[in-house]
């Protein structure tokens, strides 16, 4: 009889800010549980993209699931985290070293790119400044 497998945990992400730069905040959902996250400084929308990936790391790790995606809306950054394109700023390059350094301690399978109107914590956040 064949064992199940545990599904792999899957985590959306999404930040943003108003205005641009402006204040970030970050939504992520895993297991169907939205998490917003506000205070957490100003900037562009780069930054808080990167943030909302920071965050979604911790937030998988802390769920202890054996294999996790993360998945995102932002090409660039999901480009940048799987190392397909160079980071296009210092800024960009400084979130990228602090995304791998978190990840050290437990990767995702993978960091995917999902369209916007795919992206449950990009829809959280959006119903959530309505």
């Amino acid at each position: 009889m064949q064992k199940d497998r545990p599904r792999r945990l899957k985590v959306y992400f999404d930040g943003g800010c108003r205005p641009n730069p402006g204040p970030i905040e970050v939504a992520v959902v895993a297991r169907g549980v939205a998490h917003f996250y506000d205070d957490l400084g100003t900037g562009t929308s780069s930054d808080a993209e990167w943030t909302a990936l920071h965050i979604a790391l911790q937030v998988a790790q802390s769920l202890n699931a054996e294999e996790f995606d993360l998945i995102g809306d932002s090409l660039e950054v999901v480009r940048q985290a799987n190392g397909a394109s160079r980071p296009g700023s210092e800024a960009a390059a400084a979130h990228l070293a602090r995304y791998k350094a978190a990840a050290t301690h437990r990767r995702p399978r993978q960091i995917r790119w999902t369209p916007r109107g795919q992206n449950l914590a990009g829809i959280a956040l959006a119903g959530r400044n309505r």
